[in-house]
């Protein structure tokens, strides 16, 4: 086993930060991701979301961005290990795109169920957020 050595848990975060610059580079859908958030953010603040909301659109936001990271490191993976077209290869990274569409869907729903009743109080029987 080895030692704790601060450079190297520095070196890992230094790994982890690029990889996030290279999937916002690369991947067109992370940077709509990446707008969805700041407004969500935006949004909240703005409403001044009690806890529980803010729990809720923590969670959904990062399910996104999780799903989004790991799609993408499997494509990576998957064309590293096998360049040429390969039927099983499209169909992994399918499944993968499709858990991100899950987790995008399930993420609007989420804030639909946060925002609405904090932006239109009168239609769902409680006082606007102050």
């Amino acid at each position: 086993m080895s030692r704790f050595r601060i450079a190297e848990r520095m070196a890992s975060f230094s790994h982890a930060f690029w990889g996030f610059i290279d999937l916002l580079r690369s991947q067109h859908n992370s940077r709509v991701h990446l707008l969805a958030t700041v407004l969500v953010v935006a949004l909240a603040f703005w409403l001044r979301l009690e806890r529980a909301d803010w729990i809720a659109l923590l969670v959904a936001v990062a399910l996104v961005w999780v799903t989004e990271a790991l799609n993408t490191a499997l494509e990576y993976l998957a064309d590293a290990a096998v360049p040429e077209h390969h039927p099983l290869i499209g169909k992994a990274k399918d499944v993968a795109a499709t858990a991100v569409l899950i987790a995008a869907l399930v993420a609007a729903v989420i804030g639909l169920l946060v925002f609405l009743p904090a932006l239109f109080p009168a239609l769902f029987g409680g006082s606007p957020a102050a």
